[in-house]
């Protein structure tokens, strides 16, 4: 096991006050979600967690390998945190949601039994309309205030929710104990590419459907093994932006930022830009006592071998604040080019390589017991 050094942050003492004092919204969270948002609040002192969407269903030419994923294949370890997604659990027939229930329920309880963090993102299609999760005009309807209370398709956003609640309330560790899950649903609100987005409902329908989506899994399903993460796309240029459909402290446990465009996307590198963002989200999430994550980014193809080492991490490190996780997006099985992670060959493997044996990141092998 490599070890992770501590690094030092400017943190002021009342910034140090406020992180003594977080936890879960839910005030019936947990023992063990509780231990997951003080442990994942202590290990952002030390360094930040790999994360890779889909890592275990699949990956750069493979599917269904159990035990499998790419980045172990190059590293020798799963990354520290899973990226699983809950679009096959609505808009689908019974049957099909029975077998996707399945499928997630194992790669959940797998990752929980090696020890790893699971984060559930929500390609939801869309309820009203044709479309599935993409906006496509003539096509898309705007589904938001339809799934309000009184709205149309509100009883079938309902149901969407007890799916969602299945999987949580059903998903147990060998220690027979709830699993812990970071659920981040209506991602990248702040762009018009997804029909929950800016270009499609107000700032106050998208809050009340947050809400709501808490209210609901929380108070009437019973869901008490959640912790919420917001997470808007790299379009905001300072704090009223981020905020613009931010739903309340009282309805989110992590702040993220999901962030390609400063990246790399089309050859495009404003780093300095990256790295002010996260320090916007990382600061307003210490001082309202919340965890903050790298929640998307990536470049696609790699096809920058050095992105690892040259671009990531400096991007991170210069922000000077705690990254509870870093989580680039997936390996498609099939595409030739769709990919994010290194895979055995790959010209950035080398660079990953570093990247991986570097004190300031952490893999699936380097975490303590996240849920005590």
């Amino acid at each position: 096991m490599r070890v992770c050094f501590a690094i030092v942050y400017l943190i002021s003492f009342s910034h140090i006050a406020a992180l003594a004092q977080r936890g879960p919204i839910d005030a019936k969270a947990t023992r063990e979600t509780k231990a997951l948002f003080g442990n994942m609040e202590r290990l952002a002192k030390k360094g930040v967690m790999f994360g890779h969407q889909h890592a275990m269903e699949y990956g750069h030419g493979w599917t269904g390998d159990s035990g499998r994923s790419d980045v172990q294949s190059v590293t020798g370890s799963h990354p520290a945190v899973i990226g699983i997604d809950v679009a096959g659990l609505s808009g689908r027939p019974p049957a099909e949601i029975e077998g996707n229930m399945k499928v997630l329920r194992k790669l959940v309880i797998d990752t929980r039994n090696r020890g790893g963090i699971t984060t559930i993102s929500w390609h939801m299609r869309n309820p009203a309309s044709e479309g599935d999760f993409y906006w496509k005009e003539g096509v898309s309807k705007a589904a938001v205030p339809l799934m309000l209370p009184g709205g149309s398709h509100y009883n079938n956003y309902k149901e969407a929710l007890h799916h969602v609640a299945d999987l949580a309330n059903s998903s147990r560790g060998q220690d027979g104990r709830l699993i812990p899950m970071v659920f981040r649903p209506f991602h990248e609100m702040d762009g018009d590419w997804f029909w929950w987005g800016k270009g499609h409902c107000s700032s106050a329908d998208f809050v009340a459907l947050w809400r709501f989506t808490v209210h609901y899994l929380r108070d009437s399903l019973g869901v008490h093994n959640f912790l919420y993460a917001f997470s808007p796309d790299n379009t905001f240029k300072d704090l009223a932006g981020f905020l613009e459909r931010y739903p309340g402290n009282d309805y989110v446990d992590m702040l993220g930022m999901d962030n390609y465009g400063d990246m790399g996307r089309d050859g495009r590198y404003d780093t300095a830009a990256a790295t002010a963002k996260l320090k916007l989200v990382g600061q307003y999430a210490m001082q309202h006592k919340k965890l903050m994550a790298f929640t998307e980014t990536g470049l696609e193809s790699i096809v920058r071998p050095d992105w690892w080492t040259s671009i990531l991490v400096p991007v991170m490190q210069r922000a000077g604040i705690p990254i509870s996780y870093v989580l680039v997006w997936r390996n498609d099985a099939q595409s030739p080019t769709h990919y994010y992670a290194p895979f055995p060959g790959h010209s950035s493997g080398p660079d990953f390589l570093n990247f991986y044996t570097a004190p300031y990141t952490i893999f699936e092998k380097d975490l303590p017991n996240m849920y005590k």
